[in-house]
């Protein structure tokens, strides 16, 4: 059930941006508090380098608010962001995200459906200094079964569940060209957003939907939708390196082997 915040008790106007992210700080920590969340560094700092990059390539004022991450241990093709600058990366996503170019596509991606204000809209809708990221990546709850059974339910009733309803697809291809230059804009190669739908739709088996794939555009459209936009944010990739945003997360290397893998498997 959806109570709360989000709307007006009579006159049914949409709550203040600052309600909402008071919403979504509250969300972020029942996922905290349900979710396993990776205890493993490597991962953690590989995927907290690319945020972070990503997140110190934005204007104000989306570069002023308290971006945080969690990055759940789960084999799930997921990720989303909460209002307020709350990320949310499961680390099945790097089955698809296999260098950071296209890591970077990830989170780029999500970033624009909060910045453009697609997620307020959602959620509405659906009634349910230094810039950088602080990684929430430890079990939280402390094994006290009643504050995680109390998260856990926030989860399947309460506003955290609209997170992972999809988006409409005309939000999918605007996020597609925003996330576009915020990685172009942070370093990272924006051609690589093709190979990471390629990939997605190899791991997702092809089946529509998956669960970071709902309601998105085919992969063909998409595709050739993204390379049309490289005339125009190639040059903020090679303006980025002019000016010596560089990024260089490296990859874990046991992702390293599953990648080779994979690439050894799609010769046979």
């Amino acid at each position: 059930m959806l109570t709360g915040i989000l709307f007006a008790s009579n006159s049914g106007l949409a709550a203040s941006q600052a309600e909402m992210e008071a919403q979504a700080a509250r969300d972020f920590a029942a996922i905290k508090a349900a979710e396993s969340l990776s205890t493993d560094q490597e991962i953690i700092d590989y995927i907290a380098c690319v945020a972070n990059a990503v997140v110190t390539s934005l204007e104000p004022p989306d570069s002023d608010k308290n971006w945080e991450m969690a990055i759940v241990e789960s084999g799930q093709l997921n990720a989303f962001v909460m209002p307020g600058g709350k990320i949310v990366v499961y680390e099945g996503i790097l089955r698809a995200a296999r260098n950071q170019h296209q890591l970077a596509a990830v989170i780029g991606h999500e970033i624009a459906h909060i910045t453009s204000g697609h997620t307020k809209r959602k959620l509405l809708q659906g009634k349910t200094g230094e810039v950088g990221v602080q990684v929430a990546a430890v079990l939280l709850g402390g094994g006290h079964y009643g504050a995680t059974h109390t998260a856990r339910t926030m989860l399947n009733e309460g506003m955290v569940y609209a997170y992972y309803l999809p988006y409409k697809r005309s939000n999918e291809t605007e996020a597609d060209v925003v996330g576009l230059e915020y990685m172009a804009e942070a370093g990272f190669d924006p051609r690589a957003a093709v190979e990471l739908w390629k990939n997605m739709d190899k791991e997702s088996g092809g089946e529509r939907p998956a669960e970071f794939a709902s309601t998105h555009p085919s992969p063909e459209n998409r595709m050739e939708s993204l390379i049309s936009k490289w005339i125009e944010v190639l040059p903020l990739y090679n303006q980025a390196h002019e000016e010596g945003r560089v990024p260089n997360c490296i990859v874990p290397a046991k992702l390293e082997q599953f990648y080779e893998q994979r690439a050894q498997q799609a010769k046979e």
